[in-house]
Formats: C-alpha cells, structure tokens, sequence
C-alpha cells in the first residue's frame, strides 16, 4: 500500500515538473519573459513607419541581440513612431552616429530593429537619440508599387504606333 502511494506522488511530481519545464520553454522561446533581464540605458528613435514592429522585439548589432524595444508611441507633432530601446549596459559603447533599421526575419517574419555603428568618437549614452533611421518595407507597399509600374508600361506600349503600319 505504501509503495503505491509512493509511486503515484512520484509520478505526479514529475509530471509536475515536465509541465512547469514546457511552460518556461515555450514562455522563453515566445520572447514574452526574459529571465536574465538586467536593466541597460535607453535609447530612441523615430521612425515614419514601424510595420509590425512589436514591443520586446529584438534590438541586433551584426546579427548579436543587444536589447529589445522597450516602448512604441505616437509622436503628436511629428507624426512618427518613437521607438525606445533597452540596450544591453555592457554594449554602451556605439557610436553618436549610428544607424537604426526595422528589418524582417526572413520573407514573412516577425520585425526587429538592426542598428549599424557610426564612425563618431563620441557614444550613445543613457536617454541618447538615433537620428539616422531606415522605416520597415511594407511588402504590400512593394507588390502595389509594382503593380502599378508594370499597369503603366504595358499603357505606355499600347500608345506607341505601330512602325509596320506606315
């Protein structure tokens, strides 16, 4: 009788413990939690189109992630997207005159901000501002605007005379 008891509380334990495993796994690899966060410096950027740039989207500096976006409001008088980024305090180092990029992971992939250091002597401290920014590629913005150049050549053609004719 003892031994069954044993046995059933051992199972469920360790059932317990697979299910608390799977839940930190799935939380870490989502991005939603970060258990190793330490508070960095911030930084911000304006940006006219964010695409669907998320909060705690990595921040990369040749390919490494330094950070996460922080926050994402609407500038009422400029009417851009202020990003702020939590950069990593050990990377405090990048130059005043970097460069800031929303990419895409891949052809549909989720939005991140890849920033490209400077020539400046001087840095990005705490509070600092990006001025160079680079807005994400909208791919529906491309395929429209190619559309459109591909309607416009085939009007062009059809207004040309035909050489053979006269």
């Amino acid at each position: 009788m003892w031994f069954k008891r044993s046995t059933e509380v051992t199972v469920g334990l360790f059932l317990l413990a697979g299910i608390l495993a799977m839940l930190m796994l799935a939380l870490r690899v989502s991005g939603l939690t970060e258990f190793t966060h330490s508070k960095g410096y911030d930084l911000t950027a304006s940006f006219d189109n964010i695409g669907g740039l998320r909060v705690n989207a990595p921040v990369t500096l040749a390919g490494v992630k330094i950070g996460s976006v922080q926050s994402i409001h609407l500038n009422s008088e400029s009417f851009k997207a202020d990003v702020t980024m939590d950069i990593n305090p050990k990377d405090n180092n990048l130059p005043a005159d970097s460069s800031a990029s929303i990419l895409t992971a891949g052809l549909l992939g989720s939005n991140y901000i890849g920033l490209t250091p400077g020539f400046d002597d001087s840095v990005l401290k705490n509070g600092g501002r990006i001025e160079e920014t680079h807005s994400a590629l909208i791919l529906e913005n491309l395929i429209g605007q190619l559309l459109f150049s591909l309607k416009n050549d085939d009007e062009k053609s059809e207004e040309k005379p035909n050489a053979t004719n006269s």
